[in-house]
């Protein structure tokens, strides 16, 4: 098992403050909520983590879908945990999607489908995406060329990402679980794992928009974040 995911586990069932855990959950809610547009500053996202409120600035309004998908995607990472040993599959990608998106104002929509691929067409910036018929075919095709690889890097990782955006099988959500499977299978392949800051979120789009020219502008912008996560690893004695 990867010491990074036995040290999450362990510092999640004992329920653990201020450690690796409580590091990470709220460093990859804020980041990866944050480039979907969410709201919520940093200091809010850790106030709700840490104490199941809300911390509001005089005068301000908080989006309800902000402190949902927040507290969604704590979940969600709870159960990446829990279930990063099992293969990666359909399964498990779609349950991403509904933790992530249930109870959310679009989940509200009929034609939204949370925890199923996308029913409507979409785009990613001016990026056409699998037409929502294919979508199923494409993910599994997907799948099986992922696990057939006999090792992998961070950089293979970082192509099934690319790969899965551009499939876009959800009608939103895409990105928040794209980069928890990232997350997800540097844990599983014993690879250091890493956040997207979204600082970096500009690098981050202009890498998947370019990604099929110039990999490398992708691949660069996860190896600094994986450049960063092993240097929080090390202060927490990893």
């Amino acid at each position: 098992m990867s010491k990074i995911l036995e040290r999450l586990r362990q510092e999640k069932n004992a329920k653990l403050k201020g450690g690796l855990y409580h590091y990470t959950q709220i460093a990859i809610a804020y980041n990866s909520n944050r480039i979907e547009g969410n709201q919520l500053t940093h200091d809010q996202t850790r106030y709700i983590y840490e104490t199941h409120s809300v911390l509001c600035e005089k005068d301000s309004a908080v989006r309800t879908d902000d402190i949902i998908e927040t507290l969604n995607h704590f979940a969600a990472f709870d159960y990446m945990l829990d279930t990063a040993e099992e293969k990666l599959s359909e399964k498990i990608i779609k349950k991403y999607h509904f933790l992530l998106k249930q109870g959310t104002s679009q989940s509200r929509l009929d034609w939204f489908r949370v925890g199923q691929y996308k029913k409507l067409p979409n785009t990613i910036g001016e990026m056409e995406t699998t037409e929502p018929k294919k979508v199923g075919k494409e993910v599994r095709a997907l799948l099986s060329a992922y696990h057939s690889l006999q090792s992998y890097t961070v950089k293979d990782i970082v192509k099934f990402h690319f790969d899965f955006e551009r499939i876009h099988p959800f009608q939103d959500g895409n990105g928040r679980v794209g980069r928890l499977i990232m997350f997800r299978e540097c844990l599983a392949h014993d690879l250091m794992p890493f956040i997207i800051d979204s600082e970096h979120k500009l690098f981050y789009y202009r890498g998947l928009r370019q990604y099929a020219d110039i990999p490398e502008y992708l691949d660069d912008t996860c190896l600094s974040a994986q450049d960063h996560y092993r240097e929080v690893c090390k202060k927490f004695k990893v």
